[in-house]
């Protein structure tokens, strides 16, 4: 059986190597040849031996190897010789042919008046609002009909839009006055608290200081913060219990920062989670013990240590959130769920 054998340079981009795919099925189907395979010589699979056990595995006696290049060049010249000496000590049975590549051929001009007179289209280079737009229409156009309500898909959009992951549509979860509850605090003028600095520094703080809130992070100066009987109470937070405001060494940094946060903002109005269970835990506490009252809990950390647990902690609970259930989430979901609804206040 002969088998042909196309041999492409290969590439990073996934949908470029896909192109000699459709090559082949279509070399494939115009010549009416029974196999015909694709091998590429760098950056991606099958390589050049992979795409020659595949000829040989369907009983390939002469395997004829045509590569797919525009001119004879250091690749043809050099490396494909030498992958072909190599394969013939391996199949010892099997013939190799080496055609010339597709270089400058009649067909390939008409191809290029083909290209010239009926597929051109003006260059046009996209601003980042146009990318942004076309990539929300791709994910609209993906995820089809949910059960998500008309404010809550624009923020569902938002997170898949930052993290390329459809799953969400599957695991997020709100509270029904949660958008509402985000817009108020927005428009209050309300500052929002987070956890990890990576949160602090993809929110959109343009947006937020048009309404007059700012973002407050703490996790940075939180190891300064240790058990001391002379730090004052987290005032003016009536709390009880072991919130009495000693800041233990136990406690992870990102709980002290939040902490911190609340001792010394009585602003806030939005908490996001997006790294931390331990935060979320804090500020789940927080608020049953305490006169911290937010508008709205944004809790997604992510991990396989308590983040599935703090999760479904917040799931139950009375006031507005939102989360994602199962280990995915991250301060990029979080960033992503803050400045879609600082869209959603500013188009409202």
């Amino acid at each position: 059986m002969e088998a042909i054998l196309l041999l492409g340079h290969g590439s990073r981009l996934t949908e470029a190597n896909s192109a000699l795919k459709h090559m082949a099925d279509l070399v494939k189907k115009t010549g009416d040849i029974p196999l015909v395979e694709i091998a590429f010589l760098q950056f991606s699979k099958p390589d050049f031996f992979d795409g020659v056990s595949a000829c040989a595995a369907k009983g390939a006696k002469k395997i004829i190897i045509l590569p797919y290049f525009l001119y004879k060049g250091r690749h043809f010249e050099e490396d494909i010789g030498e992958l072909i000496i190599e394969a013939q000590k391996r199949y010892k049975d099997v013939e190799f042919f080496l055609t010339e590549p597709l270089g400058v051929h009649e067909n390939i001009a008409k191809v290029i008046i083909e290209r010239v007179t009926k597929d051109i289209k003006p260059f046009k280079v996209l601003n980042p609002h146009e990318i942004e737009e076309k990539s929300l229409e791709i994910i609209t156009k993906t995820i089809g009909e949910t059960n998500f309500t008309p404010l809550e898909l624009p923020v569902v959009k938002r997170v898949i839009h930052a993290t390329g992951d459809f799953d969400f549509t599957k695991n997020m979860r709100f509270h029904p006055d949660a958008v509402e509850a985000g817009i108020r605090a927005i428009k209050n003028g309300k500052d929002i608290l987070v956890d990890v600095s990576m949160v602090e520094a993809g929110i959109n703080k343009t947006l937020l200081q048009k309404w007059g809130g700012k973002v407050i992070c703490n996790i940075q100066g939180a190891e300064h913060k240790t058990q001391n009987t002379d730090n004052p109470p987290l005032s003016p937070l009536n709390l009880r219990g072991d919130e009495r405001g000693v800041i233990e060494t136990h406690k992870t940094r990102a709980e002290i920062g939040i902490e911190i946060g609340l001792k010394e903002n009585n602003n806030i109005g939005m908490v996001a989670i997006g790294n931390a269970p331990t935060a979320l835990y804090r500020v789940m506490k927080l608020i049953r013990n305490t006169d911290f009252k937010p508008e709205l809990v944004i809790g997604v950390p992510v991990g396989f240590v308590k983040a599935v647990e703090s999760k479904e902690v917040l799931l139950h609970m009375k006031y507005p959130f939102i989360t994602s259930l199962g280990r995915k989430g991250g301060s990029p979901v979080a960033v992503a769920i803050v400045n879609a609804l600082l869209k959603i206040a500013e188009g409202k």
